[in-house]
């Protein structure tokens, strides 16, 4: 009598999915590393205010207070607890610093795609237009835009966007170079697919991969763009709790080393961390760019 295979349940199959991350984690213990440290700031993020032991713009402790029971990370001249807007500071620089990233990889794919599909005087404007934003250092280029468009947080994103496009730019208009030429391509042309519709079906899929890899190598740097903005007045005002403006009112209190270490250190966590699910991405999904930097 043959015997009949015993199906896999649902709980079997998470349970081999829990496995699987297991041992993922263990071949790669740097990525899980960041991984897990991702996910606990994910947790801050959705549950300031149930870990948060204050409200971050509570005045009542003792100014400059060195670590205590009452506040673990000391309190800063306003007499608010670190801890606490450290807390709610995840909840606005990590999402903007997102969110800037998100803004930014529209601007320069939509510019990418058109630059690439039309190619003749369309690709050689959008082009030079590229490379004169691109000449100038991001943070210099930002710093002016967003003086000249008053400092605040949204205004610092817009800057941000504004300046950072071009890279973005230029990866999509290599990609679809390339893709304009397949014979898919030059099918659906023929079959009469219009121009926008051939851009979103066949091109878009296709920069897809390159553009996520980017992105996410990216996120860290436009945390601390905007960080950096911050600390310049330039970006999010006092009395926001957002990690670049509170080391900029550290920077006056250098004896009370706790005001700017604590901010500081949330930063490089977030930062490295996605810093290396960026490298792990890259070589996922294009080994060429992998191959690429090991060659320079």
């Amino acid at each position: 009598m043959t015997a009949i295979p015993t199906p896999v349940t649902a709980p079997g199959r998470r349970t081999g999915r829990v496995a699987g991350a297991w041992r993922w984690a263990h071949r790669n213990p740097a990525q899980g590393i960041a991984v897990g440290v991702l996910l606990l700031w994910l947790i801050v993020i959705l549950l300031a205010p149930v870990l948060a032991p204050y409200d971050p713009l509570d005045q009542g402790a003792v100014p400059l207070e060195g670590a205590s029971s009452a506040h673990w990370f000391g309190t800063d001249p306003a007499g608010r607890d670190v801890l606490s807007r450290v807390l709610y500071g995840a909840r606005l620089s990590v999402p903007v610093g997102l969110l800037l990233i998100t803004a930014t990889a529209v601007i320069g794919t939509v510019v990418g795609l058109v630059a690439g599909f039309f190619g003749g005087w369309v690709d050689e404007v959008l082009m030079r237009v590229t490379d004169v934003v691109f000449a100038f250092p991001v943070i210099i280029l930002a710093m002016a835009v967003a003086a000249s468009l008053g400092p605040s947080l949204p205004n610092s994103v817009l800057a941000g966007a504004l300046v950072w496009w071009p890279g973005y730019a230029r990866t999509v208009r290599s990609t679809v170079l390339s893709l304009r030429e397949s014979d898919f391509v030059h099918a659906n042309r023929l079959a009469g697919v219009g121009s926008v519709r051939s851009i979103m079906v066949d091109l878009v899929p296709g920069v897809a991969g390159s553009l996520l890899v980017l992105a996410m190598l990216d996120v860290g740097g436009a945390i601390l763009l905007l960080a950096g903005l911050s600390f310049l007045g330039l970006g999010a005002r006092p009395p926001a709790a957002e990690w670049g403006s509170m080391i900029s009112e550290a920077s006056q209190y250098f004896n009370q080393w706790w005001l700017a270490v604590v901010p500081g250190l949330a930063i490089v966590t977030v930062v490295v961390a996605f810093n290396v699910l960026g490298d792990a991405l890259r070589d996922r999904l294009d080994p060429k760019l992998s191959t690429a930097g090991e060659r320079s």
